[in-house]
């Protein structure tokens, strides 16, 4: 019987984890996920994904939970950190998305 190799799901490369072979960031996977959304619902939300590699995804995340979840803090904090050219141009659209943010948070947490 020939040995079947296992699969690889992700990939780490330009300082970011994707889905292997695609331009899909982990992030976006972990954020539908944890926001409640079934591996079946994800892929409808990103149809160039398989249901394979979307539970490889999330099997990945449960994995290494800690780990993922330190780097998605530290990508939040380092986006929040970096001015939003929102901000200046239309601050009342900026604080209204922000809002949204905040929002979002607070139910997926």
């Amino acid at each position: 019987m020939p040995v079947i190799e296992a699969k690889t799901y992700i990939e780490y490369r330009d300082n970011g984890y994707w889905i292997a072979g695609t331009r899909i960031s982990l992030d976006s996977v972990v954020y539908t996920f944890r926001n409640g959304l079934s591996p079946e619902s994800i892929v409808q939300s990103f149809p160039l994904l398989s249901l394979e590699q979307v539970y490889g995804a999330i099997a990945f995340y449960l994995a290494n939970r800690e780990q993922i979840d330190a780097y998605l803090a530290l990508e939040e904090e380092e986006f929040n950190a970096m001015p939003q050219p929102l901000q200046t141009t239309d601050p009342s659209l900026y604080n209204k998305l922000r809002s949204r943010l905040a929002k979002k948070q607070r139910l997926g947490a």
